[in-house]
């Protein structure tokens, strides 16, 4: 079983290699954001729970997205595992995925970080805002902006990984087919 933290900064192409790791292994994608958007686009009660909070303009509590995490988890049973999208972002979130995989007798197999520099994913985010709609990805300000909190609050969960040997970095420049052979080749 494989259970992999795709990991890396916004733009660093965890998306894109995602949709090729599922097809090649049969692993389960779970991305947090699409999380958050299903339990709150269907008033689920974690879903309303979340609503509230960033209402306010508040983060969600741990508790409240691992407890998305675990009704996926539960919907979606997979032999072959997962990929874990954007999340943890945090070591308390590190923690707590690691306490409920152990509660389902598994653990965290792979951590792999894209490794891009700050100048390529300013010019890729800058690129996907011409079609992706999102202001945050037209605003070099805010790109920056969004590395820095990665760095600061998100890098450290490599650190985590790492002290059990799991984290290894796999350089994100390149075509597809490069970065995927990489990946392939850090999983095997």
């Amino acid at each position: 079983m494989i259970n992999l933290i795709l990991f890396g900064p916004p733009g660093s192409g965890k998306g894109t290699q995602a949709s090729t790791i599922v097809s090649k292994f049969g692993l389960t994608h779970i991305s947090t954001g699409d999380l958050f958007r299903y339990e709150i686009g269907n008033s689920t009660p974690l879903g309303l729970k979340a609503k509230a909070y960033m209402d306010k303009g508040e983060l969600v509590p741990d508790e409240v997205t691992i407890g998305m995490l675990e009704n996926k988890l539960n919907s979606t049973p997979n032999d072959k595992g997962y990929i874990f999208d954007g999340f943890p972002r945090t070591i308390p979130q590190a923690e707590a995925l690691d306490t409920l995989l152990d509660s389902r007798g598994t653990k965290i197999t792979h951590l792999i970080a894209l490794d891009v520099d700050d100048e390529e994913i300013v010019k890729r985010l800058l690129n996907r805002g011409k079609t992706s709609g999102r202001p945050d990805d037209q605003n070099e300000e805010v790109i920056r902006r969004r590395i820095v909190e990665y760095l600061d609050k998100t890098s450290p969960v490599y650190e985590f990984y790492e002290k059990t040997g799991l984290s290894q970095k796999i350089d994100g420049i390149g075509s597809l087919d490069e970065i995927f052979n990489r990946i392939y080749d850090a999983l095997h």
